[in-house]
């Protein structure tokens, strides 16, 4: 991101959300960044060190940082902006942060997948009981006295 321009209660509150998303948050030297990026054959992302620059990087979530940093240049538009960034051995534009941080948090994905599952198994479970029930000959159980 190019953070030019923000302040440092807005600063101060993006590294506080960072921290609290797990999310490296670092202000860094476009001169260093491009030395280490030449040397691990990231020579790709040279045309992003321009300007002002800081990354963030997080370990457990790719999409996290995305998402905090996405959420801020909403924000503060004209005061940080987004660069790009690198995903997964994929050199992402602008467009392509965005469309990473438009992705649900895993939580909430996992909930999705786990309804979509009970839905289908109810299903199932609904299909085979009418199945027994036209087996039996559609007597159902008595019912208790």
């Amino acid at each position: 991101v190019d953070y030019k321009g923000i302040t440092v209660e807005e600063d101060t509150a993006l590294r506080k959300e960072c921290r609290e998303a797990n999310i490296h948050y670092a202000v860094v030297k476009n001169t260093l960044l491009r030395f280490a990026f030449n040397n691990t054959g990231l020579e790709e992302l040279d045309p992003l060190l321009n300007g002002t620059t800081a990354l963030a990087l997080c370990d457990e979530d790719v999409v996290s940082p995305a998402r905090v940093m996405s959420d801020y240049a909403k924000k503060l538009q004209d005061k940080f902006e987004l660069k790009g960034g690198f995903v997964d051995g994929e050199v992402l534009d602008k467009a392509g942060v965005e469309e990473l941080a438009a992705i649900p948090p895993k939580p909430i994905l996992i909930g999705k997948m786990l309804g979509s599952l009970q839905k289908s198994l109810y299903g199932l479970a609904y299909v085979l009981q009418a199945k027994i029930d036209k087996e039996n000959g559609g007597a159902e159980a008595p019912a208790e006295a």
